[in-house]
């Protein structure tokens, strides 16, 4: 098994120039932490690839990360992958990862709410829990996951929906796909669909913006954008729907670069035709916009930027997120 870190909260320990915590422990010391690992019989491959906080990760990281992975798994002689890093992040980098997968070899992403200098660390459990997700069968063809506080999520559905509880990491209308208990796991529903939709190399640099709609919100911030994004995500209201002072702008711009509608609340799909007044889902797709399917804004833009540095078209991209609305 092959072991990546990262970085993040799980890696950091104080530094005495600021009295914070930096990252700073390789992946070796993390290991060194987890206790009753060697019982299991498991070989681990460990890389310290990054040490940097979750919220300095980027795109060339990821690309980069992917890219190991893949010759790893090309090899053939690993059960997994255990990735560690900074919790701000893993819902993207999940998913991100989790787009160009192609392996049967589970992935499995972990980290840390309690850096190793607070009572009660939660680094260590969680390393030890994701090293069995990554050695269990039954997480074959399961893709990418994300395991925190003894359970197991689809990259697709979870995300970070506390800012300091060990308990933060939910899959929000789905629950976890499992747990693990008495050193196994334990599945409680089937393994995630996996979509396989991006695992080509990327060919442009590109930039997506995100834009959130608020109550009150007058289009200047949204004129913004134009000529400065190859393509935009819109968070909008609801079931996505935008004040009607809005529908211009978004008309103009989606006839420039690929515009994707989801919505700001990240549970629950897009709809595409129930409400039919200017600003509604059924008037936007009808102007061009993209409807996101249940993707969440921040999952939205990760696929409308694989999409896009791999030089899709507009139809591709139609295509590509109608399979999240299915």
């Amino acid at each position: 098994m092959a072991v990546y870190s990262l970085g993040g909260t799980i890696a950091m320990t104080t530094d005495p120039t600021t009295g914070g915590v930096a990252p700073a422990l390789s992946a070796h010391d993390l290991l060194a932490a987890v206790p009753h690992l060697e019982g299991h019989g498991v070989e681990l491959r460990v890389h310290d690839f990054r040490r940097v906080p979750g919220a300095s990760l980027t795109f060339d990281d990821l690309s980069e990360l992917g890219s190991a992975v893949d010759r790893t798994l090309d090899g053939g002689d690993v059960d997994g992958i255990v990735i560690t890093q900074g919790t701000d992040t893993i819902e993207e980098t999940a998913f991100a990862l989790d787009l160009r997968h192609r392996h049967e070899q589970p992935v499995i992403v972990t980290g840390a709410m309690r850096n190793p200098t607070m009572a009660g660390p939660d680094g260590p459990a969680n390393l030890y829990a994701a090293v069995l997700a990554a050695a269990a069968p039954q997480l074959r063809g399961a893709g990418v996951l994300v395991v925190l506080n003894d359970e197991i999520h689809a990259a697709r559905h979870v995300r970070k929906s506390h800012t300091t509880s060990p308990a933060a990491f939910t899959s929000p209308g789905a629950g976890p796909i499992g747990r693990i208990a008495e050193d196994g796991v334990r599945l409680t529903v089937g393994l995630p669909h996996r979509f396989g939709l991006v695992a080509r190399p990327r060919v442009r640099e590109v930039r997506v913006g995100l834009y959130t709609v608020c109550l009150g919100d007058d289009g200047e911030l949204l004129a913004a954008w134009d000529g400065r994004c190859d393509g935009l995500v819109v968070a909008a209201f609801g079931v996505g729907h935008v004040p009607e002072r809005l529908v211009g702008a978004l008309e103009r711009l989606a006839a420039r670069v690929p515009v994707v509608l989801s919505s700001r609340i990240g549970n629950g799909p897009v709809l595409t035709g129930t409400y039919g007044y200017p600003g509604s889902e059924k008037d936007l797709i009808g102007r061009g916009l993209v409807p996101a399917g249940d993707l969440g804004p921040y999952r939205a833009r990760l696929l409308l930027h694989e999409l896009l540095a791999q030089d899709a078209g507009p139809e591709a991209i139609t295509e590509a997120f109608a399979v999240f609305a299915s």
